[in-house]
């Protein structure tokens, strides 16, 4: 292997890195041959693990709060990610903006009008009387709770360790590093390698499902706005253009590209958020921003550890009902493309302290995100109608939005913006949001997959990065052939099937990562320097 690395001129290790393409090229080449039992296969498999091991991402999600929150505030937040002297390589904005927009950017556009208008329509919870004051309460929690400080939590756990192993012992920036505390020099063998390529399969699988996600509502927004089909083929077209857009990013690098696109993106957004609110109803909206903060204080505890126990007993099949298909799915989904997040965050964050970087990343997005659902969830409820009164105020136009989300959740948003003046500019510029947010992944995604196979901050030849590229894009359009017409359920399937092991290794990480850091406390440490095997 190290022969053709040579040959095709690569600089990685030829292990992993032709290990993970061999292991993702036989995968869509089983999907092509036999997709209809890949299909069943990971349906029944979704099943078993909602069914059985549902607590178990509820749990271990919440734990990760705990932990962070505690490290962060502890007196290891002091520890500085570099050496004591190094300075963040990026300004507050800058990395801000990066760490999002690689992030779920695309998520908050696919579901920040679907999400709530979901659970308003539909209460999450029993005995919840369906378009009331009670419903778009809860709408809100739990929509805030699916995408605030728990998802974050997902990104920052990885983040955080491959920050502290990979800066603080000069270690690769490879996934198997984290583990160096419960397994010492043997990240250098064939164990470390098999993690290292784990989680590049498990990187390319999750950022295939945020890719099927964002094609979907793109497509559904050239739908409304030029009439084109709703179809398969043109989602496998809009994936190779945008895929071939990141490519050019990828080229570009990390400085040049990925956050020249960021800073864009993100501004485009806010321009989006604000124009929402000082067009709707604005003291509404600002009186609903405020209030919506104290529901999520209020709700986050019971949330976290809510387990819908008495799912058997209200009449949901299967003994989980609403929260296997929400919560369970957002866990699954998250952790699986988490070491991707984890290294990109890393890579950006040299030079600040632990508690910068945990505070930062947990919560500045969190509360980004928390506005984001505010005003948008809050002006859909509004059009939709919250209580009778209102409803029967709207007659026939109660509902309207419930009854898009009801026909296809990607066209949720271009709905919601018809309400709105200059509606046809406004879907216009929508898609070019979630297009750009469909590129800024795809190429961090490329350039963190690069890092994990070359164990280094520095990307290797620019071919390789394309090749990562051009991989997550046809993962993702064999992923929305093989899905068909049930495209969201079938992704879904895939990706809580993919996650289980990544799950339980990133579980395993707050562990490592409490071993390593009790180690400063031992002289023999210094910057670059790990502690002997004997020493852990």
């Amino acid at each position: 292997m190290e022969a053709l690395a040579k040959k095709l001129g690569l600089r990685t290790n030829p292990t992993i890195f032709f290990t993970s393409a061999g292991i993702m090229i036989l995968f869509l080449v089983v999907l092509l041959i036999a997709p209809g039992p890949i299909g069943e296969a990971f349906g029944a498999g979704r099943e078993w693990i909602v069914t059985n091991l549902g607590w178990f991402f509820i749990f271990g999600v919440t734990s990760w709060v705990a932990f962070l929150l505690w490290v962060a505030l502890s007196r290891f937040g002091a520890i500085r990610l570099g050496g004591n002297d190094a300075k963040p390589a990026y300004s507050n904005i800058s990395w801000f903006t990066m760490l999002f927009a690689g992030g779920i950017g695309t998520v908050l556009m696919f579901w920040g009008v679907a999400e709530p208008i979901s659970h308003f329509s539909s209460p999450p919870r029993p005995n919840v009387e369906p378009y009331s004051v009670e419903a778009a309460d809860d709408a809100m929690s739990f929509a805030i709770y699916h995408l605030g400080l728990h998802t974050w939590a997902i990104f920052t756990m990885p983040g955080l360790a491959f920050a502290y192993f990979i800066y603080r012992y000069d270690l690769p920036m490879r996934f198997s590093s984290v583990f160096y505390p419960l397994i010492g020099d043997r990240i250098y063998g064939p164990l470390g390698k098999t993690l290292d390529v784990f989680a590049i399969l498990g990187t390319l699988f999750g950022v295939a499902v945020s890719i099927g996600l964002g094609t979907q509502q793109i497509n559904a927004g050239l739908t409304e706005l030029f009439g084109i089909p709703d179809a398969v083929i043109t989602k496998v077209l809009i994936i190779a253009i945008l895929t071939a857009v990141a490519v050019g990013s990828i080229v570009a690098g990390l400085d040049s590209g990925v956050k020249r696109l960021s800073n864009i993106n993100i501004g485009m957004a806010v321009g989006l958020m604000v124009f929402v609110l000082f067009t709707g109803s604005t003291v509404f909206l600002l009186r609903a921003v405020v209030e919506t903060f104290g529901l999520y204080i209020s709700n986050l505890l019971p949330m976290a550890f809510w387990n819908d126990t008495l799912a058997s007993y209200t009449g949901d099949d299967g003994g989980w009902g609403w929260q296997g298909s929400w919560t369970v799915f957002y866990w699954a989904w998250t952790v699986t493309w988490s070491p991707f997040i984890g290294i990109f965050v890393a890579r950006i964050s040299r030079g600040r302290t632990i508690r910068e970087f945990v505070l930062g990343v947990l919560f500045a997005p969190s509360i980004f995100t928390l506005i984001w659902f505010a005003i948008f969830g809050w002006s859909a409820m509004q059009i939709d109608g919250i209580g009778p009164e209102a409803r029967e105020a709207l007659g026939e136009q109660a509902g309207v939005l419930s009854q898009a989300v009801g026909e296809s959740v990607p066209l949720a948003m271009f709905a919601f913006f018809e309400n709105f003046p200059g509606a046809t500019l406004i879907q216009g510029l929508a898609v070019v949001i979630v297009a750009i947010f469909f590129a800024t992944s795809s190429d961090s995604a490329s350039l963190v997959v690069d890092m994990l196979c070359t164990g280094s901050p520095d990307p290797g030849p620019w071919q390789q990065s394309v090749f990562w590229g051009v991989s997550e894009g046809m993962l993702a359009a064999m992923l929305i052939v093989l899905a068909g017409d049930a495209g969201l359920t079938a992704l879904q399937e895939v990706i809580t099937v993919v996650d289980l092991p990544m799950f339980i290794l990133v579980f395993t990480m707050m562990f490592a990562l409490f071993r390593g850091l009790a180690q400063e406390k031992l002289s023999e440490v210094r910057v670059g320097s790990p502690p002997r095997p004997e020493q852990l």
